[in-house]
């Protein structure tokens, strides 16, 4: 009877989490080809159970309750090893793929259909009060590692490249790559130098410094002829 009563619960609750987090779970399916069952990503979907948990406490944060708020995602975070704070405002439909490392702020601000990548910080810089951390905008990736710091924002439909460094506004539909984050494309447009495709991301100093090198080369080569001839001269 007792294994009955905890079978009950148990089915309970997932059809109860599969209706009020539908958005979340839609997401998993459709941005991660690893996702097999709705048991499976109820159940072992780390970025799910963060959210669901900050969802909760969340709630309690809004209704000004003491404690209880950070102790709830303290212990998300010991579970799930993804820290968000209970004040944080997140949008429908976030995706948090492995989520080992994920820091999300007080102040952070997170759209619709945001997808967030293992190590990835939404943080503050300095010890300011009041609005420190990022807004990001709907439909943003950002990638493994990226840091987004201070109160900036994201433009919706943006991508921010792994292991970016991110500390001043990025427009909408831009692509965003490097350490300071440099922008390599922003809508339609792609800045001159740059061969981006929707694939790769390539780091614009690189590219730099590989056409400067291209130049050296030329310069070297044109060198080389005009001492052999006037040598033969």
């Amino acid at each position: 009877m007792t294994w009955l009563v905890i079978l009950f619960i148990v089915v309970a609750v997932l059809i109860i989490a599969r209706i009020a987090f539908a958005p979340e779970i839609k997401a998993c399916f459709e941005r991660d080809p690893a996702a097999r069952s709705l048991v499976e990503v109820l159940l072992t979907y780390s970025g799910l159970h963060a959210i669901i948990c900050h969802r909760f406490a969340h709630a309690l944060d809004r209704w000004r309750i003491p404690v209880a708020p950070r102790l709830i995602m303290s212990v998300a975070r010991w579970l799930t090893g993804i820290e968000i704070h209970p004040s944080a405002t997140i949008g429908r439909g976030l995706f948090i793929d492995h989520g080992a490392g994920v820091v999300i702020g007080e102040t952070a601000v997170i759209g619709d259909r945001v997808t967030l990548f293992q190590g990835v910080t939404l943080g503050g810089t300095g010890k300011e009060r009041g609005r420190r951390h990022p807004t990001v905008g709907d439909n943003v990736v950002i990638g493994a590692g990226a840091k987004v710091l201070g109160n900036i924002t994201i433009g919706k439909d943006s991508m921010i490249g792994a292991n970016a460094v991110v500390i001043r506004d990025v427009p909408e539909h831009s692509t965003v790559v490097g350490v300071p984050g440099r922008i390599t494309r922003t809508k339609d447009r792609h800045f001159p130098g740059i061969n981006l495709d929707h694939t790769h991301l390539p780091d614009p100093l690189t590219e730099r410094l590989e056409r400067l090198q291209h130049e050296i080369d030329q310069i070297e080569h044109h060198l080389k002829e005009h001492r052999k001839s006037s040598a033969n001269q």
